[in-house]
């Protein structure tokens, strides 16, 4: 009889990347594409004058986020990114929560990336080609304010 795999461990095989959801604050969104989910700790650098050691320590610092790069098919009066961009004024922006879910086969998630209080600073429009064959994507780059890990 061939083993038809319900037996084996849910920790056997990784997590496939490509069924994923996207929310701004309640609204979802589709995407093609979700980059820069990442954060490291800046190293501080010192050095006492009377050290007998000839190097410096270094110790952890602050954390740094990178900013979160989305890409997404054109579709007609579809100007969501725009309308959110052009809605920053001097040093004003409205900042919403932005979760990313990777979902099992039954669309629930497994892993929630969560970003406090995004933004865009920056949209890049399609690329225009008379011979081309391909979808227009345009491009949308988010900061933001801190990124936490959610598994379920």
């Amino acid at each position: 009889m061939a083993d038809d795999g319900s037996k084996q461990s849910t920790t056997v095989w990784p997590l496939p990347k490509f069924y994923f959801q996207v929310k701004w604050d309640s609204q979802v969104m589709s995407f093609q594409e979700v980059s820069g989910l990442d954060v490291q700790s800046e190293e501080i650098k010192y050095r006492h004058g009377d050290s007998p050691e000839f190097a410096v320590i270094k110790m952890p610092g602050m954390k740094k986020y990178g900013n979160v790069t989305m890409k997404k098919g054109v579709f007609k009066s579809d100007n969501k990114f725009w309308d959110w961009f052009n809605q920053i004024k001097m040093n004003t922006i409205k900042r919403v929560p932005v979760t990313i879910s990777l979902l099992d086969e039954a669309g629930k998630p497994t892993m929630v990336w969560t970003l406090a209080n995004a933004w865009p600073t920056k949209i890049t429009g399609t690329d225009l080609k008379s011979e081309g064959n391909e979808v227009a994507i345009e491009t949308i780059e988010i900061v933001h304010e801190g990124l936490t890990i959610a598994n379920s």
